[in-house]
């Protein structure tokens, strides 16, 4: 075996162990969120049969459907999240650490949303058409530059569905900053100028 093809291998490896990870921790998040929990957990088991299947038999079909799921399920818990970071009058702890969980879901749920443009329409993301597919890790590289508004534009979305998508995710990103990140900082400065009783 290639020393590469073993790296390639252990990398896979620790992507799926990353994604299992992020995977229970929304749902443990989904778990404590005031949203309706049967539908995360709902949303969840299929992702992890397919996620189970596809280590055994890897198909295109099957990763297209994994990642819509992913997708799916990773945007209903950034929903939880910011459902649950809206209830409170205080900002607290949990508070800012949500504020951060929720930025990293809603990264991953584009990425895998554009894992599933990609499945589609091959040669989506790009400087060109017909280049071949990104990699997981280039497309979340994507996503987070998108969202954050950084906007570094190394991997350009090249079709119709791809450049849709783009845009929402850059609506998605100014639509947090300014509705939710806004709000925490705003509430923060309110409980450091009211005097504690």
């Amino acid at each position: 075996m290639k020393p590469w093809s073993a790296f390639a291998s252990c990398g896979s490896s620790a992507r799926g162990a990353g994604a299992a990870l992020v995977l229970g921790i929304a749902l443990w998040v989904v778990r404590r969120s005031p949203w309706l929990t049967w539908l995360g957990v709902t949303l969840a088991l299929p992702v992890v049969a397919l996620s189970m299947v596809m280590v055994v038999a890897p198909r295109p079909e099957l990763m297209i459907a994994a990642a819509a799921l992913e997708s799916v399920f990773y945007f209903y818990a950034a929903g939880s999240l910011i459902a649950y970071m809206l209830q409170d009058r205080k900002v607290a702890a949990d508070e800012l650490f949500a504020a951060g969980a929720t930025f990293t879901l809603l990264a991953w749920a584009f990425a895998y949303t554009f894992v599933v443009c990609q499945g589609l329409q091959a040669g989506s993301f790009g400087h060109g058409a017909g280049e071949t597919a990104r990699s997981w890790t280039e497309l979340l590289y994507c996503s987070v530059v998108v969202l954050s508004g950084v906007g570094l534009s190394d991997i350009m979305p090249v079709t119709p569905m791809a450049r849709a998508l783009v845009m929402l995710e850059s609506f998605a990103g100014i639509m947090y900053i300014a509705l939710v990140v806004s709000r925490l900082i705003m509430l923060t400065g309110d409980s450091r100028v009211r005097p504690h009783p």
